[in-house]
């Protein structure tokens, strides 16, 4: 079975199909992302309800608590998260490469310290993949190395390089059949270590590819020159996928730059500060302007949050610290930004898509 069809473009945006073992996911879309196997402060049933058909959970992160043995009595991460829709799992190359966990990285892996146990461990590429085989989510992603924002060249040519020799590694252990494998492309923002990178995870034939390693600090007018510089070197028939955007003009410029998924964790971080999308700009219910404010977040928003609740209402859910607050907020965020993709990928398959409107 082809894993991914594209069924409509508009200039340089795409709108497809991506086949998984849980059903089919439309093309372009946003994972809301589980961590640890659920969406903060929302039930499966209300994030399913805003529109999305995809999370993203981290293997790291589960393999440590509650532990792959726990998950595989369920039958998968699936089962054990009672979510029907498609899932991807992360390595947990960002995190284990973090200042909390990180203890030293070679080519052989990553030493870090299990934050639960306080020991010494050795995460390794065949370890990464031989979790995500377990948990049996629809894609599994490369162990990759993931610089910090703006450090030295050197560093970031030893990331390039370590990623490509991890990515090896990674698809040579990718034993489950049913379960795709994406590779990952870094660099930071620098153009010729991101046609570099490119080039090189895409010699090796995933299943799709990322564009890692960005919207971490970098400055924003380099950002997509970065993404620019990868993709003509990913193959036009397989999916890509930009980590860690969820803004909704990062969204519009990157799939008018022909990405197919993303994923954040930005709509409900935002939402637990206070902070709402809507088409005019962010909002912020915290404002004091709110408190007699018997207007929606959005008038043109059809979620509940918006069909129910005034700002005011929302502005003293928050004021007093009620955690619905967060809830309502987060609820709104996701739904706005999976609206927004919708109307995208209609505008493409009309090929009426105008990135410069939205």
């Amino acid at each position: 079975m082809q894993n991914f069809k594209i069924i409509g473009q508009s200039a340089g945006a795409r709108a497809g199909i991506l086949n998984t073992a849980h059903g089919k996911i439309k093309t372009p879309f946003l994972m809301p992302v589980a961590t640890k196997g659920s969406v903060k402060l929302l039930s499966n049933e209300e994030v399913q309800s805003t529109g999305t058909e995809c999370l993203i959970s981290n293997g790291f992160i589960l393999s440590m608590r509650p532990g792959v043995d726990v998950i595989k009595k369920h039958g998968g991460l699936h089962k054990f998260m009672n979510w029907q829709g498609g899932l991807f799992t992360d390595s947990g190359g960002f995190q284990v490469l973090s200042e909390e966990f990180c203890l030293g990285v070679s080519e052989d892996g990553v030493k870090f310290r299990n934050p639960f146990s306080g020991k010494e461990m050795l995460f390794t590429p065949e370890e990464s993949i031989k979790i995500q085989n377990s948990l049996g989510s629809d894609v599994a992603m490369c162990l990759d190395d993931v610089p910090t924002a703006n450090v030295t060249s050197a560093r970031l040519q030893e990331a390039v390089q370590r990623t490509t020799d991890w990515a090896k590694r990674c698809k040579e252990a990718h034993l489950n059949k049913k379960q795709m494998l994406f590779g990952i492309c870094q660099g930071g923002t620098d153009l010729a270590l991101r046609q570099k990178s490119a080039k090189q995870i895409a010699s090796i034939d995933f299943d799709g590819y990322a564009i890692g390693g960005l919207v971490i600090g970098e400055e924003q007018s380099k950002t997509f020159p970065a993404v620019e510089a990868c993709i003509p070197f990913l193959p036009q028939e397989k999916p890509r996928y930009m980590m860690g955007v969820g803004s909704a003009d990062q969204i519009v410029k990157a799939i008018s730059l022909g990405i197919d998924c993303f994923d954040s964790c930005y709509a409900s971080r935002t939402a637990r500060h206070g902070r709402a999308f809507s088409g005019k700009g962010n909002i912020n219910i915290d404002a004091a302007g709110n408190k007699f404010d018997l207007s929606p977040l959005d008038t043109q928003c059809e979620c509940f949050v918006c069909e129910k609740y005034s700002r005011s209402y929302l502005h003293h859910l928050f004021r007093t610290k009620e955690e619905n607050a967060g809830k309502y907020l987060t609820y709104h965020n996701i739904f706005f930004l999976q609206n927004l993709i919708k109307k995208i990928r209609s505008e493409i398959i009309d090929g009426t898509f105008a990135p410069s409107k939205k």
